[in-house]
């Protein structure tokens, strides 16, 4: 009898390892996850101040748009760095979110405004620092979705039975998803007769 209880205990502790390492792993992939969505957000975030500065040379009129994006730029920055070195803090993912939807808010009016200025518009290097900027909004958005998912396997396998008991006993914290909102794709087109 000591022997089936001794057996029934040693499969327990065995099947509490692989639930704790399964969480291990998946915590791991949500911050690599993260990992790819800091470097796009970096190029994003080093490619705006070569798009302020050959803008500025057309755009004498708009300092306060100029300075408002460079504005944005750094409080952006600032939320990557503290969520960077913890991808795991609720806060600091959700002040990034923030920080990444107001600067996308600031692009949105120096773009609009950028349409006033023809010469500008066909500056070669606008057009390709242009080119790149939605090249790396376009990385940053499948990063994002990659992170999420990465974010969802992990709280769900935080959450469900008899995960949660193991996650629970060793800390195992919620992760906040990013979430940037893009004004342009929420709004429905104008369609004018």
């Amino acid at each position: 009898m000591e022997w089936v209880f001794l057996g029934i205990l040693v499969l327990l502790v065995f099947y509490a390892v692989g639930l704790y390492n399964t969480l291990v792993r998946t915590r791991n992939r949500f911050k690599n996850a993260f990992a790819q969505i800091d470097v796009q957000l970096t190029r994003r975030h080093d490619l705006i101040p070569n798009l302020v500065e050959t803008a500025k040379g057309y755009m004498k009129h708009e300092r306060e748009t100029l300075e408002a994006v460079i504005s944005a730029r750094n409080q952006a920055v600032a939320g990557l760095k503290a969520a960077a070195a913890n991808p795991a803090d609720p806060d600091a993912m959700k002040n990034l979110g923030g920080a990444e939807t107001a600067l996308g808010s600031a692009m949105g009016r120096l773009f609009a405004v950028m349409e006033d200025y023809p010469d500008l518009k066909a500056n070669q290097n606008m057009m390709q620092l242009s080119e790149e900027l939605t090249s790396t909004e376009n990385k940053v958005a499948f990063a994002r979705q990659g992170y999420n998912d990465s974010v969802m396997d992990y709280n769900n396998r935080r959450e469900t039975f008899p995960s949660v008991l193991v996650a629970n006993m060793f800390g195992f914290g919620e992760a906040e998803l990013l979430e940037i909102e893009d004004e342009t794709m929420r709004e429905a087109p104008k369609v004018e007769f």
